[in-house]
């Protein structure tokens, strides 16, 4: 097997014009490949952290040369002549590296430049494509692989730029149909939509993640409006939702533009299982701030056998706190994020846990986001259930969806 022969790592911009790494790696056989890092925007505070420089003098301090430094001066010396295909050994190598519970030391944007690219380039070596390098090693055969995209159509929170606050509007496929009927039917649908608010003389500029940031004014009225859409397809379309509720919940209680007055839990969670009724939603991700673990038990056991609970801030694809969840009863489902956590083994290795629990899996783009469409062959190669990459619009959106159009075309032969 071929060894990691050179590793060079870039400053690039996401998807927001905030800096980013690349890293570039190459085999001692002269096979390159490259890997981009993504970065959110509503962030979980247990994350993994990344490594920014802090001078407001340059990118307002978003700039990552740390990071580079970091990469060029502690990582590679210890990874140059590393063999190719051993992915747990350099996770492995690289968690040790840190030394820390929240990779706070090398940052999670250095090292999982390096996981990203190292498992690219494996696969190329190997002379496969990268979701099957993924399935081999996660023991699943992608042939049976059918993810349902969930579509951001509707931006809000810290992801737009109207009124509303709570962060995503979801239209879900059914998850029985093809994956390219899927994808089909949800394109036709965001367009739908546009046109629809324009006629209904809404803006239509869109939002980090590609959804539409119209002028509503309540949350309600989002929903509402999003389920006169789905209709006409007699329940071909199911809507989700990502409340991200940390973000609107200050000194203890949840403050949404729907109430007049800020609620306590015991309020919000029957206004939660009200909109869940009432909108037939299937899916509510962050409905509730993210330590507050007995309010969470509580609205999945009320509502979870009809709508998956998902677990994003609340669970930061980290496997105690996972774990947790699972013996608490506090969802149902897992948004995956390979940034939150930082190496591809131990995104593996919650993604088993998941799965073995029960849990429906999610893999997730970040608001910042790079053309890198590495999560598409990840979701392929796991075997997860759904995928939320955004609306089927901006270049960064839109390369995760079609490099899922070429795995599918290439399954079916």
């Amino acid at each position: 097997m071929s060894k990691i022969a050179d590793i060079t790592p870039f400053e690039i911009l996401d998807s927001r014009g905030n800096p980013t790494i690349e890293v570039e790696m190459t085999s001692s056989s002269g096979i390159s490949a490259r890997a981009s890092v993504p970065s959110g925007a509503s962030k979980g505070s247990h994350e993994a952290l990344e490594i920014r420089d802090g001078d407001e003098m340059r990118f307002g301090g978003l700039g990552v040369l740390k990071a580079i430094q970091l990469i060029e001066t502690i990582i590679k010396p210890k990874l140059i002549g590393f063999e190719l295909g051993n992915q747990k050994g350099l996770d492995d190598l690289l968690i040790s590296l840190d030394g820390t519970r929240n990779k706070g030391v090398l940052g999670a944007n250095s090292i999982l430049g390096i996981s990203l690219s190292y498992a690219r380039l494996s696969a190329q070596e190997g002379g496969i494509p990268l979701y099957v390098h993924i399935a081999s090693e996660f023991r699943f055969d992608p042939k049976s692989s059918n993810v349902t995209p969930m579509f951001n159509v509707i931006n809000g929170g810290l992801h737009g730029s109207g009124t509303i606050d709570m962060q995503e509007f979801l239209i879900i496929p059914h998850y029985t149909l093809p994956f390219m009927q899927k994808l089909q039917m949800g394109v036709e649908l965001y367009h739908s939509i546009k046109k629809k608010l324009h006629e209904n003389r809404k803006m239509t500029s869109v939002g980090d993640e590609g959804g539409f940031t119209p002028q509503f004014y309540t949350n309600n009225e989002v929903l509402k409006f999003l389920s006169s859409s789905i209709a006409p397809y007699q329940n071909s379309f199911h809507i989700g939702l990502d409340c991200a509720a940390t973000t609107y919940f200050k000194q203890g209680r949840y403050k949404l533009i729907d109430f007049k007055d800020s609620s306590d839990a015991s309020l919000y969670i029957q206004y939660l299982e009200k909109i869940i009724k009432e909108f037939h939603i299937v899916s509510l991700e962050d409905g509730l701030a993210e330590d507050a673990w007995t309010d969470w038990a509580k609205l999945t056991q009320r509502v979870g056998n009809s709508c998956m609970i998902v677990g994003d801030d609340l669970l930061v694809t980290n496997k105690e706190r996972l774990e947790k969840a699972i013996q608490s009863r506090s969802c149902t489902a897992i948004l995956v994020k390979v940034n939150q956590v930082g190496t591809l083994t131990e995104t593996y290795e919650v993604i088993r846990i998941a799965k073995q629990a029960g849990f429906r899996v999610i893999i997730s783009h970040r608001s910042g986001e790079t053309t890198d469409d590495f999560i598409a062959d990840l979701a392929v190669g796991t075997g997860a259930d759904f995928v939320k990459f955004g609306a089927p619009a901006r270049g960064e959106r839109v390369a995760k969806y079609n490099r899922l159009f070429h795995i599918y075309t290439k399954l079916q032969k």
